[in-house]
């Protein structure tokens, strides 16, 4: 599943430090949200991990997989009516042949989602 450029688009994207930050503009008319949930559209909590590892592979140009999570949690909703634009931090560091990653998902100054989970690199 590839959700950059259709389901969100890049607005901004920086990275120093092994820490990413980037605005991404969520489309609102994707037919993700006809069936989640019909009238009542929110992000899935999927599509948000995803754009977390979109994003990771896009910095460093490796394909990823989500081995590991030790914890994923999911603290606010995310309607794509009212939230056109959110924001990702990401924290990450090279570890036995894989990537240990901290990631925030945030709509303006409210936290949607944290993560802390390895990634393996393919």
């Amino acid at each position: 599943m590839i959700l950059k450029d259709d389901f969100y688009t890049i607005t901004q994207l920086t990275e120093e430090n092994n820490t990413i930050q980037a605005t991404l503009k969520l489309n609102p008319e994707h037919p993700i949200f006809e069936g989640h949930f019909p009238g009542q559209p929110v992000v899935p909590g999927v599509c948000m991990v995803q754009m977390i590892k979109e994003l990771l592979e896009t910095v460093t140009g490796k394909t990823m997989l989500l081995q590991q999570s030790d914890h994923i949690k999911f603290l606010s909703v995310i309607d794509p009516r009212n939230v056109l634009q959110i924001t990702i931090r990401i924290m990450y560091q090279n570890n036995n042949g894989g990537v240990n990653v901290t990631g925030t998902i945030l709509r303006e100054d409210i936290i949607c989602l944290k993560l802390k989970g390895h990634f393996t690199i393919l």
